[in-house]
């Protein structure tokens, strides 16, 4: 393990894998979530719950009004897409895509790279499973990555771990880093942050078909189903 690195965390599934990835990868990892007015803060919560799980140095920025607009995430006159299944997902670009969200998320992470002394990003993103998102894409993250570093001149990395693996994979991963199939536990994936998930929305499908593959029961849902009581079963006495 060398260096520093920070996480952007948003306290989902693929961003609490990336932090527990870094733990593994780097000698000190901080981590960021960002409040960028989505409608729920039920993830800023579960990010909160997650860095302390994770013993890292955490902090939340609030960006404040800047992402308002067609986004059902950050606009409460828009509705949310819900769909039967998995298999049912359109494909192409997803509504709940916030335009520019990435960008300020690595742009500001970058100041705060550069204050902690962290020569490393790491982020959640994945153009396996990304939903259209054009911000998701390997591509994009190379030419942020130059431009951070050129816009600082400082030394940059930034590294997405799950950029070429589908949930499927993502699951398998998390299972094999100490800690963080019980981080996982109280992370938020579903897009309405409800509790439980709504098991309708991209996300949430998306999350529950990944550990279905994977042949693992979701920590999450194992949490939040209540235990069998003791002789309720059909053949109690």
């Amino acid at each position: 393990m060398i260096g520093s690195a920070l996480v952007v965390l948003s306290g989902g599934q693929d961003s609490t894998t990336c932090l527990y990835w870094a733990k593994q990868n780097f000698e000190r990892v901080c981590a960021v979530t960002f409040d960028y007015g989505q409608k729920h803060s039920r993830e800023i919560e579960s990010a909160k719950v997650i860095a302390k799980m994770a013993d890292v140095p955490h902090e939340v920025i609030s960006l404040g009004p800047l992402f308002a607009g067609l986004s059902p995430l950050t606009n409460t006159a828009e509705k949310l897409e819900l769909y039967e299944s998995a298999e049912k997902l359109p494909g192409g670009l997803e509504k709940t895509f916030v335009p520019g969200r990435n960008i300020l998320f690595l742009s500001v992470a970058a100041n705060r790279a550069y204050v902690l002394d962290c020569h490393s990003l790491v982020i959640g993103v994945s153009q396996e499973d990304f939903g259209g998102y054009p911000d998701c894409r390997e591509d994009f993250i190379d030419k942020m990555k130059v431009a951070l570093a050129s816009g600082l001149d400082y030394k940059l990395q930034i590294y997405a771990p799950l950029m070429k693996m589908d949930k499927e994979q993502t699951v398998l991963l998390a299972k094999n880093m100490p800690g963080c199939m019980e981080a996982l536990a109280h992370s938020t994936t579903c897009y309405e942050g409800a509790e439980p998930p709504c098991a309708h929305c991209h996300a949430c499908l998306l999350r529950e078909r990944g550990f279905a593959r994977a042949q693992i029961v979701d920590p999450l849902m194992a949490r939040l189903t209540p235990a069998p009581s003791i002789g309720t079963g059909v053949n109690a006495r």
